[in-house]
């Protein structure tokens, strides 16, 4: 049978919703909704009337009916506001306002069934692409199927602020629900490089989430990971995964399409793939190495004046230039000159503004500013590790101890494994120097100091913390190595270069004058 209101069409044997585009994906219970919706049009429909219905009697929380209605109003082009079709009647119910015909289906005639056409292979486009595949409920319970979805939806939503990442549309991805799929070939039709597919199990009061990112032409995982929590607020556990997930997705990207870039021929000379090339030596926050960088980054803005993200990463390398290779002016000025572009052409680039706002902050001294450029970031990329882990040490410098401590831990927790984890490292050693939590701030600069040893700042912000619990042997042993590995190295001339707040300044300075050190 073949049920009509307006310009949609639903099929009951085949379980399709129709509009003047063609079929439209609906979830189970949201195409049972619909149907009930369509029997019963032009009458007020209690929620113990739907739930009866709809869910046969099973308990229904109302954030979970309301999820359902959405869901129906969306695949109708409505939403909560303009509600045409499925009205809410307060403290009533809902109401169905249409106009409904229906037909009995007839069989179609040999000629005028349609031969399958093969969807053609597609081209990636020249930056970074990938879809999110829809996950598989392995629950054994249809209702889990919304929970799964609505990971989905988000996290393609999440991605999509992405700005260097190109991201099909959640509904094409949906074409492969239900679908036992290869990569390989969903690469081809949907023209991307890079694929997400993962689980959801629901037993009891748990949910266990996998995700997994794979390169389509090559089959190799570049990520993967697991989530397993209680259910006890199912939505606010989507969000946690939702973040999860794209923060380490992210990093695995970027080194992907690095490691891509390399394989191409050297002489390239687009501005994309020039920045690639660069960032593997910036990551090393050593003056030889960003020196490689530059002239890199450098070709790239000559061939694209306005690449916010390009500006950014050089302001980033004549920052490192300056505060490590003997405080230069002209690195100095050069840095601040290419993070103000930055920020104007990037205001849509979490990348581009969480590198300007870091050099603003420490070079520029305007903290307010950083501030203002890092929260911008992260509201267009919530899951930017990077922006974390740079606003982190902006905070800590700046005195703020709680967010400090706060963003470093959270950058760490979305990639544990990046090549700035030192950053996150080194903001809560600060935090907890400026907290007076001694044996934290040790841990925690213990731990940068693995991350990168051959970073003076970290070891003199261990040596600090030692001082402090009157390690003096071994204060003055990381002090001196700190030394070493940079010899021009000034605990107040690097205070004083990126103006660190006064208590700060004051509690390292007078660590390491206890272990009897040069300051």
């Amino acid at each position: 049978m073949l049920v009509n209101f307006n310009n949609f069409t639903i099929d009951a044997n085949r379980r399709e919703l129709k509009g003047v585009a063609g079929a439209i994906h609906v979830e189970p219970q949201v195409f049972d909704l619909l149907c009930y919706f369509a029997r019963n049009p032009n009458r007020v429909i209690g929620k113990d009337e739907l739930i009866e219905h709809v869910w046969k009697g099973r308990i229904v929380s109302d954030a979970a009916l309301n999820s359902r209605i959405n869901s129906a109003r969306r695949a109708i082009g409505e939403t909560g506001e303009n509600q045409k079709l499925i009205r809410t009647v307060p403290r009533h119910g809902f109401l169905f306002a249409a106009e409904v015909t229906t037909q009995m289906r007839h069989a179609p005639s040999p000629a005028s069934v349609a031969t399958p056409v093969a969807p053609k292979n597609l081209e990636p486009p020249d930056k970074p692409s990938i879809a999110v595949l829809p996950f598989q409920n392995l629950s054994g319970d249809p209702d889990q199927e919304y929970f799964a979805d609505g990971v989905v939806e988000e996290i393609v939503t999440g991605l999509s602020r992405i700005k260097w990442l190109f991201v099909i549309a959640r509904n094409s991805g949906l074409a492969y629900k239900g679908r036992a799929v290869d990569v390989k070939q969903v690469g081809r039709e949907l023209g991307v490089r890079y694929v997400l597919e993962g689980s959801v199990r629901k037993a009891g009061d748990r949910v266990r989430i996998s995700a997994q990112v794979v390169e389509t032409e090559t089959g190799i995982h570049l990520w993967a990971d697991r989530y397993d929590s209680r259910l006890h607020d199912i939505f606010a556990l989507q969000d946690e995964i939702t973040l999860n997930a794209i923060g380490a997705i992210e990093p695995s990207l970027r080194d992907a399409e690095i490691e891509r870039v390399k394989r191409k021929r050297p002489d390239s000379l687009d501005a994309y793939d020039l920045v690639l090339r660069a960032i593997p030596s910036v990551y090393f926050l050593m003056p030889e190495e960003v020196a490689k960088a530059v002239p890199l980054l450098e070709q790239a803005v000559t061939l694209e004046a306005d690449y916010a993200s390009a500006h950014g990463w050089l302001a980033w390398c004549r920052q490192i230039m300056f505060l490590r290779a003997g405080f230069k002016e002209n690195d100095r000025a050069a840095a601040i000159r290419h993070a103000g572009a930055a920020i104007k052409q990037g205001r849509d680039d979490a990348t581009a503004l969480a590198l300007s706002a870091h050099v603003v902050g420490l070079l520029g001294h305007d903290k307010v500013a950083a501030r203002e450029a890092f929260e911008r970031a992260l509201a267009l990329s919530p899951s930017s590790a990077l922006a974390l882990f740079l606003g982190a040490i902006v905070l800590a410098y700046a005195g703020d101890a709680e967010r400090a401590i706060d963003w470093g831990q959270r950058a760490l927790r979305f990639s544990p494994f990046d090549r700035l984890a030192v950053a996150g490292h080194q903001a809560v050693a600060i935090g907890y120097l400026l907290r007076g939590q001694y044996e934290e701030a040790v841990s925690a600069a213990r731990r940068a100091v693995l991350s990168n040893p051959s970073f003076s700042v970290t070891l003199s912000l261990l040596a600090t913390a030692l001082a402090k619990l009157g390690r003096t042997e071994e204060a003055r042993a990381a002090a001196m190595e700190a030394l070493t590995q940079q010899p021009s190295f000034s605990l107040s001339a690097y205070c004083a270069a990126i103006g660190v707040v006064p208590t700060l300044t004051e509690t390292l300075m007078d660590a390491w004058r206890e272990a009897g050190l040069p300051t």
